[in-house]
C-alpha cells in the first residue's frame, strides 16, 4: 500500500489510475483509493497491459495464455466473461481503461500510469532524488509476483519483464553517467545505492575488470653495498606501479600485497595465484659506487617463463634524473609485449634533489609499515629532513601528512586532536603544490571526522576517487566511510574492489567482515574475519560474527586469543603502562566473557571496568572502551565517548553500530540516538548521501 498512497495527490492531480507493478499487482482509482479484483485472471490481464501499455494483444492468443488446457471456444468464452467481470469493477471505480475490439485489447492511452513509468520519467527528467527514493521503495521485488498460468504465460512474462527491466537499466546507465560528468558525487553515489539493490552488477567498478591484464610489480632485489637498504629500488618499483596505474587497460595489485612477497621464496605462479594476476614484472637494481644497472623481465604467470624484458643502464644521477622516463619506457614495452594501446601517464611532481628522495622513499616506508618502536617517529624524521631540502616536495608533505595520522591511530599519543591537525595542515601544503594528491583529500577527510565534518570528509574521499579510481587504499576509504555512516550496501562495492586488487592486505579485512556482517551476511563475516587473522592481524570482529551465528562459547575462545596477536601491534591505550602478563591474560578474559558469553554478571562485571576507563584514562573516548560500547549496546557509554570527541583512532568504531543483532542494536534504538547523530554531523551525510537501511529518513528532524 506504500506505493498507492504515495502516489494518491498525483494520480488526483493528473486524472490517471495508478498501477503497482513491482511486487503484487494492484490498482488505485482516481481518487487514489485502491481498486479490489478478486477475479486472478482479470488481474492478470490487466497487469499485462501495464507492463506493455503500448502495445494491444490478440484476444485469442490472450485467451490461450490465461486458460492453458482449454477448448479454444471455452477459453474465448471465459475470456469474455472475464472482460465483462473487469468491466464492472472498473465501471464502479469511474475508470474507463480497456480499449476492447473484436481482435484485440490494449489501455487506452494515458489513463493509466504505473510505478515502472513513474520511475523512467524520473530518470529521463533529471529527477535523480526521486528516482533512488522510488528505487529503494521498489527493491528487488520482481515485476508482476505472485502470478503463474502455465508455461506459456509465464514466456511472455519473462519476455517483458527481460524488456522492461533493460530498458530501466539503460536508463540508470545514462543518469550515471551524466551524473559523473556533472561530478555530482552525492546523487551519483545514491542512486548507484539504490540501484545496487535492484542489480547488484552495477558498482562503482562496473567494468573496471573487463578486458584488463592484472599485473603486479614485485619489490626488486638491490644489489648493492651493504649499506644500502634498498630503497632506491623501492622507489624504482613505486614508480612503476603509479604508472602503470595509469594504463587504462592494466589493472595493477596493491602495493601493500605486492611487498608481503620481498624475499619470498614463492614461485611466481604461487605469488600471482596469492595476488590474483596474470602477470608479475620483477626487477634488480644493481648498484656500485655511482654505476646502476636496472633489469626488468616481465613473468607470464601461467607459463612461468619471462615474456619480456628491459635493461637500463647509467650513474644514479642518471638514473634520478630519468626515472619517469624509465616508468614510461618499461610501460611503453610492456604494452607492446601485451598488446595494449600506449599511454602517456601523468608527469608526477617529486624533487629533484636526489638526498631528498632519498630520505623522503625511507620515511614512507616506515609510513606505510606504522607499527613498531620508533617506526613512526623515525619516518617523521626523515621526512621532515627531506623536506627541509626541498620544501616544495608536494609528495613528501602528503607522506608526512600521513606519518601523523598513522600517529594517532597506532601508537598511545597524547595529544590526538593537536596531530590530527598538523596534519591537516601539511596535507594543505602537500595540494597547494599539487592539487592532484589523493592521499592528501584522504588525510583532510580524517581531519573532517574529527570536527563532525562527515559530509566533508565523504565528500574528500569521493574526490580522491575520482583522481584515482585504480588506488586500493582509496577505494578501501571510501568504502570504510560510507560503512561508518550506515551505508552498508553501498560501502561492499568499494571493499570488495580494495581487496581484489590489494588481497594480502590484513586491515582491509576488518572493513569486509564488518560490513558483512551488517547485511547480514554471517558466513561470509567469519571468513573475512578468519582471514585477517591468518593474516596476522587481530580481528575482534572474527568474535563477534561467531557470537551472532550462535556459538558464544568459541567466540569467547577467539577473543583472548586475539590478544596475542593485538599485544604486537597495538599499544596501551594513551597515558597507561602496559599490563603484567598474569593481568593481561585476566582482563582479556573479563572482556571475553563479558562481550560474547551472554552472561548477565559477566557483563556487569566488564561494564563497570569501562566506566573506570572512561573516568581514568587519558583519552576518555579511546577505542578500548568504545567499541565494547558498541557490541554491547551500551547507548550512554556510545553516545559520551563518539558523542564527545571523534578521532582517528576510534572513528573506525561507527562500523559495529549498523549489526542488526542483540544487544548491539540497542544503541541505535535508543531514543537518544538521532540526537546524538546529528550532533557529531550524521544526519547530514544521510541527508546527502541517503539513509541507511536500518533506519529510515525520520518524517520531521529535531
Amino acid at each position: 500500500m506504500d506505493s498507492l498512497k504515495r502516489q494518491d495527490n498525483l494520480t488526483k492531480a493528473d486524472g490517471q489510475a495508478q498501477a503497482t507493478l513491482f511486487g503484487a499487482f494492484r490498482l488505485a482509482a482516481l481518487d487514489g483509493d485502491e481498486i479490489p479484483i478478486s477475479n486472478r485472471r482479470a488481474r492478470a490481464l490487466l497487469a499485462m497491459l501495464c507492463l506493455a501499455p503500448d502495445e494491444s494483444i490478440d484476444r485469442d492468443y490472450l485467451s490461450k495464455l490465461l486458460w492453458p488446457g482449454r477448448f479454444e471456444a471455452q477459453a474465448r468464452a471465459s475470456l469474455r466473461q472475464c472482460l465483462l467481470d473487469l468491466g464492472k469493477v472498473l465501471a464502479s471505480a469511474n475508470c474507463d481503461l480497456l480499449n476492447i475490439s473484436r481482435s484485440r485489447i490494449g489501455l487506452r492511452d494515458g489513463t493509466v500510469r504505473t510505478d515502472l513509468s513513474d520511475l523512467q520519467h524520473c530518470l529521463t527528467e533529471g529527477n535523480y532524488l526521486e528516482a533512488a527514493e522510488r528505487l529503494v521503495s521498489i527493491g528487488a521485488k520482481p515485476l508482476l509476483d505472485q502470478m503463474d498460468f502455465g508455461q506459456a504465460f509465464d514466456d511472455w512474462l519473462s519476455v517483458h519483464r527481460h524488456q522492461a527491466e533493460q530498458r530501466l537499466q539503460s536508463a540508470i546507465t545514462t543518469a550515471l553517467s551524466a551524473l559523473e560528468k556533472r561530478d555530482d558525487l552525492a546523487n551519483h553515489a545514491r542512486l548507484l545505492s539504490a540501484w545496487s539493490l535492484r542489480s547488484p552488477a552495477p558498482n562503482p567498478i562496473s567494468g573496471r575488470k573487463k578486458g584488463k591484464v592484472r599485473i603486479a610489480v614485485l619489490p626488486f632485489k638491490s644489489i648493492a653495498e651493504p649499506d644500502d637498504q634498498g630503497f632506491f629500488a623501492d622507489g624504482i618499483v613505486d614508480e612503476l606501479i603509479t604508472t602503470f596505474g595509469q594504463v587504462p587497460q592494466l589493472l595493477v595489485a596493491g602495493r601493500t600485497s605486492s611487498f608481503q612477497f620481498k624475499k619470498s621464496d614463492k614461485s611466481p605462479s604461487d605469488i600471482a595465484s596469492a595476488l590474483n594476476v596474470s602477470y608479475l614484472l620483477e626487477g634488480s637494481v644493481q648498484r656500485h659506487g655511482e654505476q646502476v644497472r636496472i633489469d626488468v623481465g616481465l613473468i607470464d604467470a601461467e607459463t612461468g617463463f619471462e615474456s619480456w624484458s628491459y635493461s637500463y643502464d647509467g650513474t644514479l644521477d642518471d638514473i634520478f634524473a630519468a626515472r619517469a622516463d624509465v616508468a614510461q619506457a618499461v610501460t611503453n614495452g610492456l604494452s607492446e609485449a601485451l598488446n595494449l594501446q600506449e599511454h602517456e601517464p601523468k608527469t608526477r611532481t617529486l624533487t629533484t634533489n636526489r638526498e631528498a628522495y632519498g630520505l623522503y622513499l625511507q620515511g614512507r616506508a616506515l609510513t606505510i609499515r606504522a607499527i613498531g618502536d620508533g617506526v613512526l617517529p623515525t619516518a617523521i624524521e626523515l621526512l621532515e629532513k627531506a623536506l627541509a631540502l626541498d620544501p616544495e616536495f608536494a609528495e613528501c608533505w602528503t607522506a608526512l601528512a600521513e606519518a601523523e595520522i598513522n600517529v594517532t591511530v597506532y601508537s598511545p599519543c597524547l595529544d590526538r586532536l593537536e596531530r590530527s591537525e598538523k596534519a591537516a595542515g601539511y596535507a594543505k601544503k602537500a595540494l597547494s603544490l599539487s592539487p592532484q594528491q589523493a592521499h592528501a583529500r584522504i588525510v583532510l577527510a580524517f581531519y573532517a571526522w574529527t570536527q563532525n565534518d562527515i559530509v566533508g570528509a565523504l565528500d574528500l574521499a569521493f574526490e580522491a576517487y575520482r583522481l584515482e579510481p585504480n588506488n586500493p587504499d582509496v577505494l578501501n576509504r571510501v568504502g570504510s566511510f560510507l560503512l561508518y555512516c550506515g551505508l552498508c550496501r553501498e560501502a561492499l562495492p568499494y571493499i570488495d574492489a580494495s581487496i581484489d586488487q590489494d588481497p594480502v592486505n590484513g586491515r582491509s579485512y576488518a572493513m569486509l567482515s564488518g560490513v558483512h556482517l551488517n547485511l547480514g551476511n554471517i558466513d561470509a563475516a567469519i571468513d573475512a574475519g578468519q582471514r585477517m587473522v591468518d593474516l596476522g592481524f587481530p580481528s575482534m570482529w572474527l568474535a563477534a560474527a561467531t557470537a551472532i551465528a550462535g556459538d558464544n562459547e568459541l567466540a569467547v575462545e577467539q577473543y583472548q586469543l586475539t590478544k596475542k596477536l593485538m599485544n604486537t601491534v597495538i599499544y596501551p591505550p594513551a597515558g597507561s603502562a602496559p599490563m603484567e602478563p598474569e593481568a593481561m591474560d585476566a582482563y582479556w578474559l573479563m572482556a571475553a566473557k563479558g562481550l560474547w558469553s551472554e552472561n548477565d554478571q559477566d557483563r556487569k562485571n566488564y561494564c563497570m571496568v569501562l566506566e573506570m576507563l572512561h573516568a581514568t584514562l587519558h583519552d576518555p573516548c579511546d577505542s578500548t572502551i568504545v567499541i565494547p560500547a558498541i557490541w554491547m549496546g551500551e547507548a550512554q557509554m556510545v553516545f559520551k565517548t563518539l558523542g564527545k570527541q571523534i578521532t582517528p583512532a576510534n572513528f573506525f568504531a561507527f562500523m559495529s553500530l549498523w549489526t542488526d543483532a542483540e544487544p548491539i542494536n540497542q544503541v541505535r534504538l535508543h531514543p537518544d540516538f538521532m540526537d546524538f547523530a546529528q550532533r557529531i554531523g550524521m544526519v547530514d551525510a544521510w541527508e546527502k548521501y541517503g539513509w541507511p537501511d536500518l533506519l529510515p529518513k525520520p518524517l520531521t528532524i529535531k
